[in-house]
């Protein structure tokens, strides 16, 4: 996979600095560089210092101590190795001399300092990992928290998807990271500074802390540049990446092993998941190796240049003029300086890089809500009382997309009232309901609910108006109790409330049934006996789940898809028993469900074609009739005189 062009397409809200056209305009550029750099680096520390004030004042204290320490713990060997040369020199000393002697005290002095390095890395090593873990379940709450209010239209993006998946990715460990990072170049420039001072205060040595530095800077510039490139390759790469991800999860996703397996798919999903991995590997590749090959040659510069400073305080040495002790000193301090310049650069290059990337966790976290009450105050749906509904001429189209999914619908549903959402796959039914619940907000036209729109309500009060099942309905790793009071989490119902609703979704037949009954786990994600439903179950469960809640008004998305045609008349006639005076909306693509409803709506193509009850529309013998009749000849002779007898008794209603 070719790099991604200059030009190319960037995740939204980010905004790559306009590089200078001239050399008057590079102030505007690096103001634009630097002023975003410090935005991001102020937001991490915002945040790790919200997540415990503990943690950056550790990290600066540990910084302190490792720019200190290395250039103590240089001068007290040196001071050793000439203690212990100048006694070679002078011959053989008397063993109690030795205990008076200043290298007893040095060399203790040393294992102390030794140790203390030891004890501060280990505490600061198991409180960065405490720390770490903090500053993870930080971002994953916000995350959380953020994931509530966001439009449901957003995930309906990809571009937001990669926003979300590089937030989720890298916003975790980032932060702390960044800051650990930051924190260091403190301790490199002490550092530095230290074995600066240490070699210009050397005799003939102080050009050499010139030359370190000027040899020392053209790696750490690389490593510079490579990090904001492999920065810009791995947000590119963001598809790839999900689609690896995607690929490998299907092979080990337990609802999709058995087509996987029936339909011997696994071997196309792994040559899927190494396409979408070549294509990422080449370019990120070509990356790697390429930085390697420039840190590679400029480490060889570095190395000779360093071999002839050695000989060079060698020969001092040799001749005299520097003791043992001043060569460690010195040949260290090179090394040091050497090392502290490439850190210090390549350490502003990693937290440039890791900045950048805070972006994605940014750009998430700025993502606008527009399912929000157009006035203040919002105005408060009156539960427990009856509702209308109606749509003005309401046409929609997904965000990104020219094709509007419904056009001009208008319709009206009394208090009370059942109505049922008839059409074809695709015609818009299942959309129709997202707009009725404000999910999404019509392209054109208004929604109103008892006479006033629905963008004037407190968004909470309006959904705990509706008890909904969609069609892809919820599964969750919790107990048979625990999904069914999903429905009204605010509710403090007792266990007879669940087990009403139960029954009234006939869920209570097998409920009872089960090892543990209503505290039965379901799936096996988390507890080993735990219990794995049917899809027909499962959509028990869900219809409970709506009873459960009691809603002012109900919808239904396919209630009864997995139910068999004797189970599906059963629910519907408890619905019948349920909804007394309530509102309820719903979709069924078994048209003998259509008959219990006051109107029917057949939707075909995004428009509203005809509109009636179920004997107004057969007398028609339009759209409705042709589906009616068409499905009534299918029960007739697939399903047999018995389940047919169901469909006759409610066309006779």
């Amino acid at each position: 996979m070719a790099m991604p062009p200059m030009g190319g397409r960037m995740p939204p809200n980010y905004q790559r600095p306009k590089p200078p056209a001239s050399i008057k305009d590079l102030p505007r550029y690096l103001k634009e560089v630097f002023g975003g750099f410090f935005k991001r680096f102020f937001y991490i520390l915002k945040l790790v210092w919200n997540t415990g004030h503990w943690i950056p004042l550790l990290l600066a204290f540990v910084a302190l101590f490792k720019g200190v320490t290395p250039v103590i713990g240089s001068l007290i060997s040196q001071r050793i190795l000439n203690s212990l040369q100048a006694v070679i020199q002078t011959g053989p000393q008397p063993e109690s001399t030795f205990r008076s002697s200043p290298i007893l005290y040095l060399l203790i002095a040393l294992i102390v300092y030794r140790l203390l390095i030891l004890v501060v890395n280990n505490i600061s090593s198991a409180l960065n990992r405490i720390a770490g873990e903090k500053v993870v379940k930080e971002v994953k709450e916000q995350i959380m928290t953020k994931s509530k209010e966001i439009d449901l239209a957003s995930f309906d993006n990809a571009a937001f998807y990669e926003k979300m998946e590089n937030a989720e990715r890298e916003a975790g460990h980032r932060p702390l990271h960044i800051l650990t990072q930051t924190l260091g170049i403190i301790s490199s420039v002490i550092e530095l500074i230290s074995f600066m001072v240490v070699l210009l205060s050397a005799p003939g040595l102080s050009w050499i802390t010139f030359v370190v530095i000027g040899v020392s800077i053209p790696s750490a510039i690389i490593n510079f540049v490579y990090r904001r490139k492999n920065f810009r390759y791995m947000r590119f790469s963001s598809k790839e990446r999900r689609q690896m991800n995607y690929f490998s999860g299907v092979l080990v996703d337990k609802d999709l092993v058995k087509e996987v397996r029936l339909y011997d798919l696994a071997d196309s999903f792994i040559g899927r998941y190494f396409t979408a991995f070549k294509a990422y590997y080449k370019g990120l590749r070509k990356l790697i190796l390429t930085e390697g090959a420039w840190q590679v040659f400029f480490s060889v510069i570095t190395g000779v240049t360093n071999l002839v400073f050695y000989i060079m305080i060698a020969k001092r040495v040799f001749t005299g003029e520097f003791q043992i002790g001043d060569y460690t000193l010195y040949t260290g301090a090179i090394a040091s300086v050497a090392t502290s310049i490439s850190t210090l650069i390549a350490s502003t290059g990693t937290i440039y890089e890791g900045t950048l990337f805070i972006d994605n966790l940014i750009a998430f976290m700025n993502e606008k809500q527009t399912i929000i009450p157009c006035c203040q105050p919002a105005e408060q749906v009156t539960h427990g009382a009856e509702h209308t509904i109606e749509f003005q001429d309401v046409s929609f189209r997904y965000p990104g997309t020219r094709k509007d999914v419904l056009q001009n619908v208008s319709f009206t549903i009394q208090p009370g009232q059942t109505l049922a959402l008839v059409g074809l796959n695709g015609a818009g039914k299942t959309t129709l309901i997202k707009l009725l619940t404000r999910l999404y907000d019509p392209t054109a036209g208004r929604i109103l609910l008892d006479g006033k729109d629905l963008k004037t309500y407190d968004i909470k009060s309006l959904y705990q108006t509706f008890g909904i099942i969609f069609q892809d309905f919820g599964k969750y790793a919790l107990s048979v109790k625990e999904n069914i009071q999903l429905g009204d989490i605010h509710k403090e119902g007792s266990m007879e409330t669940v087990a009403y609703a139960a029954r009234q979704s006939t869920a209570g037949d097998y409920i009872d049934k089960l090892p543990r009954g209503y505290d039965t786990p379901l799936m096996r994600i988390f507890e080993q006996d735990g219990l794995e439903l049917s899809i027909g179950q499962w959509h028990k469960l869900a219809i409970a789940r709506a009873f459960y809640a009691n809603s002012d008004i109900m919808i239904l998305d396919e209630p009864t898809a997995s139910l068999d045609p004797m189970a599906e008349q059963e629910i519907f006639n408890q619905f019948d028993q349920l909804r007394n005076n309530k509102t309820t909306v719903f979709v069924s693509h078994r048209l003998s469900s259509a008959t219990i409803a006051d109107q029917i709506l057949v939707i075909e193509h995004g428009q509203l074609i005809e509109k009636g009850s179920h004997r107004e529309l057969m007398a028609q013998k339009g759209k409705y009739y042709d589906l009616f009749t068409t499905q009534s000849k299918r029960y007739v002779t697939q399903e047999g005189e018995g389940n047919n007898r169901v469909l006759q008794d409610n066309c006779n209603k």
